[in-house]
């Protein structure tokens, strides 16, 4: 097994954060699964201090929870209502966002949009449809909209990567159309774009689970 010990002597919560995150992104660390403090000090080769702190980040963003005597456990995969309500959510929110950005997004928030195609693996590929769902409602002026959206999408990638792990050409498409249309600073088609993409992105997913 590969050496995971973190040596950095300064921000050592914020590491822990990211890797615990990385290992719940990737179901190293599956859903529903306690999160033993003790095993991931000796594992990261820190202190309990930094790793609680980074358990209290991730509890913030919904990805762990702690348990009355038990501790912290990853929050369990989301269920088919959950699913629907966060779709229904996306799309009362993503399509206006897109919209607004078209309209008002600066040439170098533009220029950062990436579709994701260049992504290694689906890792890499959910932390760039992240940051390309979170500039996009950056880009529309709205902060409120950026941290709740980069929360969401989060959850959905958990829920994707225990179906199917590849990165779907659908989309990279739907993302490149989206840009197209923010770079041309067409608000209408942007708007299209992005409803078109959040709804082909509910139904790749909805087969995956049962009523």
């Amino acid at each position: 097994m590969a050496d995971r010990t973190i040596t950095r002597p300064s921000g050592l919560a914020e590491e822990v954060y990211r890797r615990v995150r990385a290992d719940i992104m990737s179901l190293k660390i599956p859903p529903d699964t306690r999160v033993s403090v003790d095993s991931l000090a000796r594992e990261l080769g820190v202190s309990q201090t930094p790793i609680r702190e980074a358990l209290s980040m991730l509890e913030a963003n919904g990805l762990v929870s702690k348990r009355h005597f038990a501790g912290y456990a990853t929050s369990p995969r989301m269920d088919r209502a959950q699913l629907d309500e966060l779709f229904e959510f996306r799309l009362l929110i993503e399509p206006h966002a897109a919209r607004k950005a078209a309209q008002a997004m600066a040439d170098a928030d533009k220029r950062a949009l990436s579709s994701g195609e260049t992504a290694p693996s689906h890792d890499a590929f959910a932390d760039m449809d992240t940051e390309f769902h979170r500039l996009i409602a950056q880009g529309a002026g709205n902060h409120l909209i950026a941290d709740s959206l980069a929360r969401l999408h989060i959850h959905v990638h958990i829920f994707r990567s225990c179906f199917r792990s590849e990165i779907t050409e659908e989309a990279v498409h739907e993302h490149d159309a989206i840009i197209a249309a923010i770079h041309a600073r067409d608000g209408d088609k942007a708007e299209a774009a992005m409803r078109r993409h959040i709804e082909r992105s509910y139904g790749r997913l909805r087969d995956f689970i049962k009523d």
